[in-house]
């Protein structure tokens, strides 16, 4: 199925860059007519002024200068259709890596890693070959911290099953140009990490003209009173006044720099963002949606007088204005004469006052569209993976040719497993490298999938909502003076807390637990552990060495199942089918992987 969607994807990027070569062409083709038109006027006027034709001059300069306005926003316009298929063939050819395994150009949301998260880092939820690169296709500060929320906790029954039906209906083949025209809007424009947030944090606080009241007075009267100084100076008044007038509004300026240089450094840092979001919205905004769940989104940018990218798009013009500053030269006839900066400054919290209530709501929305597309890029790409069903039966976990979706093998080895009902321990044994631990992260990122709403890698999947725990990847601590053997002690003894509350069904995957202590403590520790959480509104998987913790499914029978991966070893070889079975493991490879490895190990001992 993966091949197919590979070949379709293929087979886009072929058919966008041949898109993409014409409207390039068209593109090159009236930026040379723009260049036509300047330098037509240019000859044209300083033929008439040569002649004394002033008033003919005149004309074709502004005749020109029009013309080439129009041809400059016509080449703007194919300018940016060239750059969208160059973006979709992008995206398109990043949906065949992604389907190959080749993750590494992805962004890997490490701002989002958090070693002392329940389950993240143990199932490569973010950072390097992650969970996140696999899903993730926004390039937009909100729409990531959107879905990598979602990835960090489970969501309610209610809110995965709208989820689900929202993204299953924007993955529909149908709605793929709709879907990945979405994805690439964000892309025209550099996004920066957390820009909405901070920009709304900033403005909210910004209350400069509740803080100068006159100054607003003068905003209004000083740069009338300053024209018409400067008219009566030209119409042969004295100039003392209009110098006076300029004087004035220098010193203010001058006075306030710092304030007007901050209002401008956050504006400007959110400008890119806000045109993305504008285009984006309103192609959410021009989309009529059948899902509910689509359409509620939608119906929340029209619920003021003006469309939620209307009153973006003012923001947007807002900052841009106000970025005339940048040159010297205008700034100083601008904010000597009119106040400029200061006028910006006045309509900038003006909007805030009428729209950013509106627009707070409308990033809200944004971000969930964002998210959902995401998720939906990767259902429509993975076309052979489950949509689970949600069961009310406590620890309900029922899968059909189950597997790891971080794993891209062609022949990638899925296996059946059910588990159900509170107080309940899988032992699983099994030789080194055979996939006991890689069958535990299975297990738990397509829970991970499952309760934030995503498709499963897998044929079929019923599972209850839980709180996914782990402890794998324990590490000692030089800064903190803690060995790994402390590390994964405190790590259950968070488990144990999150247990005694009894708030929520926790499923637990612990990998070769105690291992940094002797083998009787160890064997002791585990023993005890697994008795203690069998007392508990919990139940999970254990992956072991210890072939004694199989013991303890006759001591708690129905409670303990022993599960098994097993290798053989032929010659030189060391075999494995990576296949789930029931029973402990009685095929060990660690003798021969260190024969392997050179270590005089005597051939009986292997």
């Amino acid at each position: 199925m993966s091949q197919k969607r590979i070949e379709s994807f293929t087979q886009r990027v072929h058919a966008l860059e041949e898109q993409e070569r014409k409207a390039a062409s068209k593109s090159g083709l009236v930026s040379w007519l723009r260049v036509a038109v300047f330098v037509a006027g240019a000859l044209l006027a300083w033929y008439f002024f040569s002649a004394d034709l002033n008033t003919a001059g005149a004309i074709a300069i502004l005749v020109f200068y029009g013309l080439f306005i129009v041809v400059m926003r016509w080449h703007s316009r194919l300018d940016y259709i060239y750059q969208h298929y160059k973006l979709l063939r992008q995206l398109n050819q990043e949906e065949a890596d992604r389907l190959q395994g080749q993750l590494n150009k992805f962004d890997g949301g490490t701002q989002f890693i958090n070693d002392q998260h329940p389950y993240t880092s143990d199932l490569d939820i973010f950072g390097h070959n992650s969970l996140f690169q696999l899903i993730n296709r926004s390039v937009s500060g909100i729409g990531k911290a959107r879905l990598a929320a979602w990835m960090q906790r489970a969501a309610p029954v209610e809110e995965v099953a709208r989820r689900q039906a929202a993204i299953g209906a924007l993955a529909q083949p149908a709605q793929l140009d709709w879907l990945q025209d979405f994805v690439a809007k964000s892309r025209h424009y550099k996004h920066t990490e957390a820009a909405a947030n901070h920009f709304i944090h900033w403005l909210r606080q910004s209350n400069f003209y509740k803080q100068h009241p006159t100054l607003k007075l003068l905003l209004f009267v000083l740069p009338l009173l300053t024209l018409g100084a400067i008219v009566a100076w030209f119409m042969g008044f004295s100039g003392y006044i209009a110098a006076g007038l300029l004087a004035a509004q220098y010193l203010v300026s001058y006075r306030h720099t710092a304030v007007r240089d901050e209002y401008y450094e956050n504006s400007i840092g959110i400008f890119e963002a806000i045109k993305s979001y504008k285009d984006q919205l309103r192609h959410i905004e021009q989309q009529n949606f059948t899902d509910p769940y689509l359409q509620e989104l939608r119906e929340q940018l029209f619920q003021q007088q003006e469309a939620a990218s209307g009153s973006i798009s003012k923001l947007a013009t807002i900052i841009d204005y106000f970025s005339w500053r940048l040159s010297t030269l205008m700034s100083f006839f601008l904010n000597t004469i009119l106040m400029w900066d200061f006028f910006w400054m006045y309509r900038l919290e003006s909007w805030k006052d009428n729209k950013l209530a509106q627009v707070e709501q409308s990033f809200e929305v944004l971000a969930t569209f964002e998210a959902l597309a995401s998720i939906a890029s990767f259902q429509y790409a993975n076309p052979g993976f489950a949509v689970p069903e949600l069961s009310s039966v406590p620890f309900k976990f029922k899968a059909e040719q189950l597997a790891h979706p971080l794993i891209f093998s062609v022949s990638r080895v899925a296996n059946d497993f059910e588990m159900q009902g509170a107080g309940k321990t899988m032992v699983v044994t099994g030789s080194n490298m055979s996939g006991k631990t890689t069958f535990l992260r299975t297990v738990g990122i397509n829970i991970v999938l499952a309760l934030m709403g995503a498709p499963a890698c897998a044929d079929k999947l019923k599972v209850a909502p839980v709180q996914v725990y782990t402890a794998m990847r324990t590490a000692d601590n030089l800064a903190e003076n803690t060995s790994s053997f402390y590390a994964e002690l405190k790590r259950l003894r968070i488990l144990l807390n999150l247990t005694e509350q009894e708030q929520e069904p926790v499923l637990y995957l612990l990998d070769e637990i105690l291992k940094g202590t002797n083998s009787r403590d160890r064997h002791a520790g585990a023993m005890a552990l697994i008795r203690q959480l069998h007392q508990r509104n919990t139940s999970g998987l254990i992956s072991t060495h210890d072939l004694e913790l199989g013991a303890m499914e006759q001591e708690l029978k129905g409670s303990v199942e022993n599960y098994s991966f097993n290798s053989t070893i032929e010659g030189d070889k060391i075999l494995f089918d990576y296949t789930l079975q029931r029973g402990i493991c009685r095929s060990f490879n660690a003798s021969k992987l260190m024969q392997l490895m050179g270590i005089a190990i005597e051939e009986e001992a292997v």
